[in-house]
């Protein structure tokens, strides 16, 4: 097996890096899952911190080094859709119909909990998300495992997820027991979170999956929530960087107010990639990393279409530049 990167190009903490390709990685993803640890996962979306759903003391570590609200439930990650009677009862057609289109993807369904997923892993509500990823690592080690994994993104609470193995170095360093760096992430938004637990079913969150193609699976329209948060990615602040995130409408927008910005403000960065959606997508998170990276105070954001994949990036900046409510400190 290769040996772990011992030091990382932005900080002199040591991460415990391990290439996805090299067959060996696998197993020590194994070992350390069945002992209790935690393993960085790739997926297409994020990477995500991942513990054995069957390991109450690593589900709740996670939790412990997130900086997570106990109530703040996990996404359980599955390696085939079989399993998905394993962690939930009462699953509609429609559930199935949808996970079998979109599965493996960027698609998480909430659904009524078995008993084989604990209230540590819900945040003691009575549904649990569930996600097939489109990654092949992930799954295997899934299988390999013998358990789903519950799984959030690889970043302290509140702050940009990561897309890159370097990133979940930067925020979690040593308190991740090994991070598995298989590239960059392909879609770089979180998946898209579907509440099968009503009816109709409600969208919570957009994300990769589009909800026009949803809608088009299913045969009809979905309601979009308006209730409490019950799911990942649902609070109004989130996926903060340090820097503050300023929105605009348009490229002009953003030129007028970069150059109406106070002194204290500066230095400033316009962001816009609007002509090419998936690359604003799998290069969101980067950027705003990059941007605190550079030291940049103020980030002029362009808005895309609030339609199709720029819904999910409309979502993830208007969290970025929402006002801090009531997210701890990290």
């Amino acid at each position: 097996m290769s040996q772990p990167s011992e030091q990382t190009q932005h900080s002199a903490t040591i991460c415990n890096i391990a290439p996805a390709s090299d067959p060996a990685t696998l197993q020590v993803a194994v070992k350390i899952l069945t002992a209790g640890g935690l393993v960085a996962i790739p997926t297409e979306t994020v990477y995500g911190l991942g513990a054995a759903i069957n390991n109450k003391n690593a589900v709740s570590q996670i939790f412990a080094v997130k900086g997570r609200p106990q109530d703040h439930p996990l996404i359980v990650h599955i390696a085939e859709l079989k399993q998905l009677q394993d962690v939930a009862v009462n699953i509609s057609d429609d559930a199935l119909k949808l996970a079998g289109s979109c599965w493996p993807g960027p698609l998480t369904i909430l659904l009524q909990r078995s008993n084989q997923v604990s209230n540590d892993i819900t945040g003691g509500r009575e549904t649990v998300a569930v996600r097939l990823p489109d990654n092949v690592f992930t799954r295997q080690l899934i299988t390999l495992l013998g358990s789903p994994i519950a799984a959030p993104s690889a970043n302290r609470f509140g702050k940009v997820s990561p897309t890159t193995a370097q990133h979940v170095c930067d925020d979690l360093q040593s308190d991740v027991d090994l991070i598995v760096d298989d590239g960059a992430c392909s879609i770089g938004v979180e998946s898209t979170i579907v509440d099968f637990s009503v009816s109709p079913p409600q969208l919570l969150r957009p994300g990769g999956i589009l909800v026009e193609d949803i809608e088009q699976i299913l045969g009809y329209q979905i309601k979009r929530s308006d209730g409490i948060s019950r799911a990942s990615g649902m609070l109004q602040s989130h996926y903060r960087p340090t820097c503050q995130v300023r929105l605009v409408e348009t490229e002009a927008e953003a030129s007028r107010l970069l150059k109406t910005l106070e002194p204290q403000l500066m230095p400033a960065r316009i962001l816009n990639r609007c002509e090419n959606l998936p690359l604003y997508a799998s290069l969101l998170y980067n950027d705003l990393r990059q941007a605190d990276t550079d030291q940049i105070r103020t980030l002029i954001a362009v808005l895309p279409v609030n339609t199709g994949l720029g819904a999910a990036i409309t979502d993830r900046l208007s969290k970025a530049a929402a006002p801090l409510q009531g997210l701890p400190a990290s």
